[in-house]
């Protein structure tokens, strides 16, 4: 099978597109024709070795935690799906989903919500549970609670802000000035256009604050965040992981830190919030997956709006296992 390796850390060069063995499956997964993927940070993290002492040193590795497609063959313990239902979720640590077939566990799929596309699926997994578990699980996010987003249009922040308010919140988002008809439309009741506004200064306070971007931290957003708010980020800096161990034993405002847990409910609640129209999927480009340096490279400009995908062409299935 056609899939993007690496066989050493290093630049977005390191990302080979060739012929490698198609995943032998276990009894409780399933092989999946993966149809798309998306781009998340940690993909290029774990390719620049920023994740070394987690991942190990053992190549070839396939990156993408995120795909889309159909199930072709599944292991004799597997209940739940069979050949050709079309799902939706994630893959082992760390990865798999930049292939054209993925060994996927069964609990960490189900089935695609029937009004998006492969491509905006793809888009879906890591980035939405990465918002919801944050708001819902560390934020304990309450109906009538007022929340801010920063970084409300990249690809967590999109989702944030929708999932906060279908949980029923008041949301502020925060992004640049070319991206604040986007935030908007995702129905935040108040945007920030951080070139023009520092949000640490502004006049409102909140309930939870969800640092999407990890751009600052608990001490910066004091001041706006109420006595027994949440500061929550997903890209813990040493000042950060230090607020989080000293306010853990503190009365008072929280600092937490999130890292995401595939799992079927919150697939299942996320397929559908998306069935029911509550959440929709913005995704900035789509490469096919032999370009995926390309789409690496824009990543890390930190200036893609919502997702970037990754698109394979269709072609007849061919198993063997």
């Amino acid at each position: 099978m056609k899939a993007v390796v690496i066989r050493r850390y290093g630049a977005a060069k390191v990302l080979q597109y060739e012929d490698v063995e198609q995943p032998k499956i276990e009894p409780t997964q399933l092989l999946v024709k993966v149809r798309a993927s998306s781009v998340n940070p940690i993909d290029w993290k774990i390719r620049q070795g920023m994740l070394s002492l987690i991942t190990g040193s053992k190549f070839p590795k396939i990156l993408g935690f995120d795909v889309a497609g159909e199930v072709v063959a599944i292991g004799s313990g597997v209940t739940r799906f069979k050949p050709g239902d079309a799902v939706y979720g994630s893959t082992s640590f760390p990865g798999g989903g930049y292939a054209e077939f993925a060994a996927v566990p069964e609990n960490l799929v189900v089935l695609k919500p029937t009004n998006l596309s492969y491509e905006e699926a793809a888009a879906v997994p890591l980035a939405a549970l990465t918002a919801l578990q944050a708001l819902r699980d560390q934020g304990n996010i309450q109906t009538g609670q007022t929340v801010l987003i920063n970084g409300a249009a990249g690809g967590v922040g999109s989702f944030a802000v929708q999932i906060a308010k279908a949980l029923g919140a008041v949301v502020t988002g925060v992004s640049s000035t070319k991206n604040l008809d986007l935030v908007k439309s995702l129905l935040a009741d108040r945007v920030i256009d951080y070139t023009q506004q520092d949000f640490t200064e502004d006049t409102a306070q909140y309930d939870i604050i969800f640092d999407a971007v990890g751009k600052r931290s608990l001490s910066e957003t004091r001041k706006v965040l109420k006595p027994n708010g949440v500061y929550i980020t997903t890209v813990p800096n040493a000042k950060v992981s230090l607020e989080i161990v000293l306010t853990a034993f503190l009365p008072g405002q929280k600092a937490k830190f999130l890292f995401e847990k595939p799992n079927t409910p919150d697939l299942v609640y996320l397929k559908e919030l998306i069935e029911a129209g509550k959440i929709r999927v913005v995704i900035d480009r789509t490469y096919p997956l032999q370009e995926v340096a390309a789409a690496h490279d824009y990543s890390e400009t930190g200036r893609a709006v919502g997702k970037i995908a990754l698109t394979q062409p269709v072609v007849d299935i061919a198993v063997s296992n």
